[in-house]
Formats: structure tokens, sequence, C-alpha cells
């Protein structure tokens, strides 16, 4: 362990008030032998303590040296604060005070440190602070920086304890916990999702249950209710073992942020485009996972090796595998060739799916992304979910307060207008196409999921 003594504020001020003694001596006529011999016996006798006080804090506290315990979690979620734990520990016989000061991440907000603590001999404080990650990725903790005092408080000795660590920090989980609550308990409508799986619907016969108020009378198995001698019905699913694809665009499009709103109603919370199609992927993962399909991944729109695919796969590994994949990549600044992804995926995926291309469509790109969606139909079942900001809707709603904002006004719609007339005309008579503010991806994307199961389509 690295120690630097530093000068503490005291002996600084000392040494800045025996000068000015010394000046204003001088100034009103001492003569000068005398000052100098006073001012350098004072600090001749200032050094030594001072001398003295750092060599006996130093050997005391090489004798018992605090120790640091750092409670980390294994991972964090996107804008989701985290309290986090330093543990001090003091097994010497001296008590010794300390400011505390943990190296994050720079990609991190924090509030409560540093801070300032005595720590008692043969004993153990706890520090928590607060952190909250502002991007996907692998985050890196530094060590912890510790100064304190020497026992007279001349000094203050910096050092480093515990070891740098590196974690991954994933999407938002919000939205997902938030739908695995409300769907146990069948209130998924207050998240704006329409439709669920529910008991008596589907062709695939799933298990023997009791009878409920509201369960259909030709679903009674009345060989299981004589044999239980209460009313026993079977329940249906869905068709299993159908394909959900994602084909995300990780181009310069889906570079667009327009910060971070207040927490919406999903329990979401507000971040750039991409960290909210990725929260939707996940969302929708882990909706199509429960469902029995499988659930595959590919990028387009980035660097070659940059690209992340991952194979359509089933289980209740999968969304954990999917995320680590995921979590740390970012959008470029490079064209998305829709047509060259198109290929790709028809490359590789042999088996019809439902692919979702999750982009932010504009105007121009209607001439790449309508042979695209053209070359993929010929196989696969096509979804197109783009994503619109936020800012054209709150400009076209604004009141007219002065003349110019008649002017905003208007062109927000003129522009909202051109985009959906646009996107008609790529994704043609397609009822399952969305074009939606960020916000609102995670559940249209659902919604259009569970349509899809019960027409079918697949």
């Amino acid at each position: 362990m690295r120690l630097l003594p530093i000068p503490a504020r005291a002996p600084v001020l000392a040494l800045a008030g025996l000068s000015t003694a010394a000046a204003a001596a001088l100034l009103l006529g001492a003569p000068l032998e005398y000052v100098a011999l006073a001012a350098g016996v004072l600090l001749a006798l200032g050094l030594v303590l001072a001398g003295f006080d750092l060599w006996q804090s130093l050997r005391l506290w090489r004798a018992a040296p605090l120790r640091i315990e750092r409670n980390l979690p294994g991972a964090f979620s996107l804008g989701v604060p985290t309290v986090l734990t330093l543990t001090l520990v003091n097994e010497g016989a001296q008590a010794w005070r300390v400011s505390v000061f943990d190296e994050l991440d720079t990609h991190f907000a924090f509030e409560g440190l540093p801070q300032e603590h005595t720590v008692p001999a043969l004993s153990r404080i706890a520090i928590r602070y607060t952190a909250t990650a502002t991007q996907r990725g692998v985050a890196r903790f530094g060590a912890t920086q510790l100064r304190w005092r020497t026992r007279l408080g001349c000094f203050e000795v910096r050092q480093t304890l515990g070891e740098p660590r590196r974690l991954r920090v994933y999407p938002n989980f919000a939205a997902l916990a938030r739908y695995a609550w409300l769907s146990g308990d069948r209130r998924l409508a207050q998240i704006g999702i329409k439709t669920y799986a529910q008991r008596g619907l589907g062709t695939d016969f799933r298990q023997l249950a009791d009878y409920k108020t509201g369960d259909s009378l030709r679903h009674i198995d009345w060989k299981a209710t004589q044999r239980q001698r209460r009313p026993i019905v079977r329940e249906f699913q869905d068709d299993r073992d159908q394909c959900v694809l994602f084909l995300l665009d990780c181009g310069r499009r889906m570079r667009a942020d327009e910060g971070a709103p207040a927490q919406q109603a999903d329990g979401n919370v507000g971040t750039s485009h991409f960290d909210e199609a990725l929260n939707a992927l996940m969302l929708l993962s882990y909706v199509a996972l429960k469902e029995g399909d499988e659930v595959g991944a590919m990028t387009f729109g980035c660097p070659p090796q940059e690209r992340r695919d991952f194979a359509p796969r089933k289980g209740s590994a999968t969304l954990n595998a999917l995320m680590n994949r995921l979590h740390d990549i970012q959008p470029g600044a490079t064209h998305s060739d829709y047509l060259l992804a198109a290929q790709e995926l028809l490359r590789v995926q042999k088996r019809r799916a439902l692919v979702i291309v999750l982009t932010n469509f504009r105007d121009e790109d209607a001439a790449e992304l309508r042979p695209a969606i053209k070359l993929l139909r010929r196989k696969h079942l096509v979804l197109v979910a783009s994503l619109r900001e936020r800012v054209i809707g709150r400009i076209a709603s604004q009141p007219l307060v002065h003349a110019r904002d008649a002017v905003d006004v208007a062109a927000a719609h003129l522009f909202d207008q051109s985009r959906r007339d646009a996107f008609a005309r790529v994704v043609g008579n397609d009822p399952l196409s969305v074009d939606v503010e960020p916000a609102d991806l995670a559940v249209a994307l659902v919604n259009r999921y569970h349509a899809v199961k019960r027409a079918g389509l697949l």
C-alpha cells in the first residue's frame, strides 16, 4: 500500500501565522537577528513535532491498518439507483479519523461521497452511498481512496485500499419486473397490454386445473372430475416452438437521445432511443420465452467486427445469455444497410420466424427499407418497429400562446404526417408494424406478439 503524507490544514495555518508574526515584528522595528532566531527555533520545534507525529502515526498504522470491505452487486441496471456499502474495519487499539472516496466509473452518477468518519478502536463502521449507471456496458470500479489523519493532526496520509473490479451494466429491468408481477395477478391492462394468455385458449394441451368461475364448460374433463370429485378443466396454451428473431439497428439513426424524462407508467426510466429498443427487446424476449418460443437476435448498421449474433433458442437461461451478448453494444455513426441485413438474415435463418426490425425510420430510408422488407416477407413474418421522437408530439400539442407558436405547431403536424405517410408506403397494409414513441415501444411489441399468436400467423 503506497502511503502519501500531505500537510494538514492546521500546521500550514501555523506556519502562515509564524511568517505573519515575524513580518509584523520586523515592521514594528524588532531586531532582525532576534526575529530570525525566534522564528527559527519555533520552526525547528514545529518540524520536530511534525516529524515525530508522522513517524509515530505510521508505526501505529503499519501495526494495525484499517481494512476495507466493499460490497458490490453482481451487475447494475441502467438508470436504477443502487446503494453500495463500504465497511471500514479497525482491528487496532487506536481510533482513526478518515475521509473515504470510492473510485467509480465515469459513467456513474453518485450521491454520498466523500464521507468523513472516526473509526473507533476494535470496531467496524459501514459507509453507504448511492450510485446510478448512466450508460450500459462494462463499468470499472477502482480502488477505494482513503485519507487518514496522524495522531497530532499534522498530516493527512493518502492511500488506496481494495482491488479494482469490472462489472456489467445491463438494460433497465423495471419494465420486465413489472410485467412479471402484473401478469401473475392478470392486471396487465394497467401498463397497456391488452391481451395475454388466458385459460382455455390455444390449441396445445397444457395441464389439468381446478375449475374457476368463467372457465368454459366445454373444457371440463369429466373423467378427471369423477376421479377427483370436484370440477376439473383442461388448460390449453398457444402453439409453441415458434421463433421470434430481432433485427436490431445499431446505426446512426439509433443514436437519438432526447434526455431522461420522468419515470414512465410502466416503471421504466426514460433513456436514449437505443436503450428503449433494448428494453423492449428484453421484455418481449421474456414474454416469448414464457410462451415456449425461441428467441434470437442479429445486429446491423455497425462494423462487421462489432456485429452481434444470437442464434434462436429457448429455455430459462436464454434471456440472461441474450443480455450478456447485447448489454454493452452501442449505436455507431455508420449508415444502416437494410437490404444487406435482410440478405444476411435469410442466409442464416432458414426456418420461418417472426422477424422484428427495430429501427428509427426516416422518409429518406424508404427506398432502402422497402426492398429489404419485401425480401424478408418471402419467407418470414415481418414486424417493423420504428421509434418516433417525443419532441414532435410535444411541439404539436403545445398551446398557441404567441403567433410564432402557430408556425411551430403546423410544422410539427406536417412533419409527423409526412413521416406517417412514408412509413405506410414502406410497410404497406401491414397492421403489425408500429411507429411509436420510445416509451410505448415495449407495450406495443408485446401486444403485436400476442396478436400474432392468437391469429396463428406463424
